[in-house]
């Protein structure tokens, strides 16, 4: 009878003990992914949508699965869209409270709208536009000392070089339209980049400020009707979102068009210069693997890219009935024929 009753206290413990886990995972009290298994959740949330912004986030999982990670088996990731800019801080909360290992910031833009949420979780950063130091989101490069860190897609001589490929492709370019979102968060230096490699190649710049969707059509509008003789567009949710409908209206314009990836040139853009932005993309999983191990996000260095690649679309150029200068080709590190 002691036995019995041993076995019945036993079994009894065990059940209450696994309600109480059920009772906390409803309350909050254990995240529910963690009364199943030990599997890491990383949170990725992303300032636009899946058209805009789902080929980074997939290169982003081949980087996990390249270190071994498996969702479902190894790792949980929950992702997040935003419609709008303006989505991104509840989005960012909303992933905060599920309480993640780490949370991914897939885009400049939803840097800060997490680091408001949350300055203790890991925060892994593409930066593609921002210079994260002068932003504030680390102390320096080589030791961020915060709770972000990560990449980014800046450059000094990333814009200049732009605006000098594309006048090498229109010799008689002085006028540039530049197609810019100014609500869009520490873009400030991208414009005053922008700026400056203008002044020091002679050209006049137009800037087009857009701010929705249904300002993009008026806007490039205004830039064929004032005689722009090529087009920047710079790269933001808002532009990443609506990049087929700037494709398909510079073309219409006949504007010869520089991108900041090469996601429009796929489609039928003329040219773009920059970082792999896919590869910014898949070397965030290293930071993510490193943090789950054990390393501290305030460690680890930013980096910054140091290949660059350059891709020609040469059906786009022949339908604007332009020649693309062989020094241009023997640069290209991609040619779209």
């Amino acid at each position: 009878m002691r036995t019995d009753r041993h076995c019945r206290r036993q079994f009894l413990g065990s059940c209450l003990a696994v309600a109480g886990v059920g009772l906390l995972a409803g309350c909050g009290g254990i995240p529910p992914w963690q009364t199943v298994s030990r599997i890491p959740l990383v949170g990725y949330v992303a300032p636009g949508t899946v058209t805009g912004y789902g080929s980074r986030a997939d290169a982003f999982r081949e980087g996990m699965r390249a270190l071994g990670y498996e969702e479902g088996a190894n790792l949980a990731l929950e992702v997040r869209w935003a419609e709008k800019e303006a989505d991104v801080p509840g989005l960012a909360a909303e992933v905060v409270g599920l309480q993640p290992r780490i949370i991914v910031a897939g885009g400049s833009a939803a840097i800060r709208p997490i680091w408001n949420a949350t300055q203790t979780i890991p925060i892994i950063f593409v930066a593609d536009n921002a210079d994260p130091v002068e932003a504030g989101y680390a102390e320096s490069y080589a030791r961020p000392g915060k709770n972000l860190t990560g990449l980014t897609g800046l450059s000094p001589h990333v814009t200049q070089k732009r605006l000098a490929l594309l006048k090498e492709v229109v010799p008689s370019m002085t006028r540039v339209a530049v197609l810019r979102n100014p609500e869009s968060p520490d873009r400030e230096r991208l414009s005053s980049e922008t700026e400056a490699g203008a002044a020091a190649l002679g050209l006049q710049l137009q800037w087009l400020e857009v701010t929705d969707a249904t300002q993009i059509d008026p806007a490039i509008g205004a830039a064929s009707r004032d005689r722009a003789d090529a087009l920047i567009v710079l790269r933001d949710p808002l532009t990443n979102n609506n990049r087929p409908r700037i494709v398909t209206l510079a073309a219409e314009k006949r504007l010869p068009a520089m991108y900041a990836s090469r996601e429009a040139v796929d489609i039928g853009g003329l040219m773009t210069y920059g970082p792999n932005i896919y590869h910014l993309y898949h070397r965030t999983a290293t930071y993510v693997d490193r943090i789950l191990k054990g390393a501290k996000p305030g460690e680890l260095p930013i980096e910054q890219p140091t290949t660059f690649e350059l891709v020609v679309n040469l059906r786009t150029a022949q339908a604007l009935g332009l020649t693309i200068p062989s020094s241009i080709l023997s640069q290209a590190t991609e040619v779209i024929q």
